[in-house]
This record gives structure tokens, C-alpha cells and sequence, in this order.
């Protein structure tokens, strides 16, 4: 297994990683959101039809 930051082969002190500073490459990749899970927007996931009517409030 390669570190997933430089490519070098892995620490087991610092797994998965191969040493203490690419462990906190990563970690501050994380903390300044340079890594994204990609998501649907809202308006993206729903099936409804640009002319549906909407519901009426009770």
C-alpha cells in the first residue's frame, strides 16, 4: 500500500500513511474542505414536473 498523499510505501505508525507530516496534509485537507463527497442538490433529486400543481396548505 502507498501513502495516499506522496506515493511513498506506508508507515505502520502512521497508517495509511508514511509519515507524520502527510498524515497532516491530509487532515488539513479535510479541515479547509478541499476534499467534497459530491451530492445532489435538492432540486436535483425530486421528480416532480415543472408544471405540477402544489399542494394546497391545510
Amino acid at each position: 500500500m502507498s501513502c495516499p498523499v506522496c506515493g511513498k510505501p506506508t508507515d505502520a505508525a502512521y497508517r495509511p500513511f508514511c509519515s507524520r507530516r502527510c498524515a497532516d496534509v491530509d487532515l488539513g485537507r479535510w479541515l479547509t474542505e478541499s476534499y467534497r463527497i459530491p451530492a445532489e442538490s435538492p432540486d436535483e433529486g425530486e421528480d416532480v414536473p415543472q408544471d405540477a400543481p402544489s399542494p394546497k396548505p391545510h
